[in-house]
């Protein structure tokens, strides 16, 4: 099992920067693919970016450039640092752990957190 508790959500306006973390618990915290996705309203949950359990990493196209996840296995922790925001990155931003392989679709993860609001104003 594992609990994963997301945190760094807040209002910023566009060109600002945020850095999100997700706090997770267990003990095989290593071996998990990490993700981060977005939701937001009226729209389905999307993808955002991933690393898997030996560092690979993988982003949509959106963020490309602009996010970066890294993972902190010492801490049990996975960042997502998110620069030149846009109002478009406007979401409930979910982390999301899969003993799995990295991949992009919601329903192949295991565990979620409770998400953090990113509002972007323009």
């Amino acid at each position: 099992q594992v609990q994963l508790v997301e945190s760094g959500g807040g209002l910023v306006q566009a060109g600002g920067s945020l850095r999100l973390s997700c706090a997770a618990s267990g003990r095989t915290f290593g071996s998990y693919a990490l993700a981060w996705f977005r939701q937001a309203p009226g729209k389905e949950r999307e993808f955002v970016a991933g690393v898997n359990s030996s560092g690979g990493r993988a982003y949509a196209d959106s963020v490309k450039g602009r996010f970066t996840i890294s993972r902190d296995n010492a801490k049990n922790t996975v960042y997502l640092q998110m620069n030149s925001l846009k109002p478009e990155d406007t979401a409930v931003y979910y982390c999301a752990a899969t003993s799995k392989l990295l991949e992009i679709f919601p329903f192949m993860y295991d565990y979620w957190g409770q998400g953090t609001q990113v509002t972007v104003s323009s």
